[in-house]
């Protein structure tokens, strides 16, 4: 277990349940919404223009955007909550230094130190832009 006092380890945890509880609303409410917004489409069948269509499968890929960030952010809060478990909760899973509390009271489900998660970044930049 990294170097947190029992206090802020007890904190971090009920950060990280608190935010989970948020999400799963948050993900339940959007999936309830896109149900019932699927059944006003068909009751509403009558012809839009292609303005009108394309707004709304605009609109249905920034929902399911936000639906896929929330439940990303669902499974890092579940493999925080594991390390919490199995003891390797704030430590960095690349260098093994304990993550400073400060770091980890901003990001609860920090998985690695910010030497560690600097370099990751600089090293993965790249990834997610389309090369030509």
């Amino acid at each position: 277990m990294a170097a947190l006092t029992p206090t802020q380890l007890d904190l971090l945890v009920t950060k990280l349940k608190e935010e989970y509880q948020i999400l799963l609303r948050e993900v339940r409410g959007e999936l309830e919404n896109s149900g019932n917004q699927h059944r006003i489409d068909l009751l509403n069948n009558e012809p839009g223009d292609s303005g009108d269509e394309s707004m709304a499968v605009a609109l249905a890929d920034f929902n399911l955007t936000i639906l896929d960030r929330h439940i990303d952010a669902i499974r890092d809060i579940e493999a925080a909550l594991k390390r919490v478990k199995d003891g390797g909760y704030g430590v960095c899973t690349d260098c093994g230094v304990d993550i400073a509390f400060p770091r980890l009271q901003a990001y609860p489900t920090a998985k690695r130190c910010i030497a560690c998660q600097e370099k990751r970044e600089g090293n993965f930049a790249h990834e997610g832009h389309p090369k030509m």
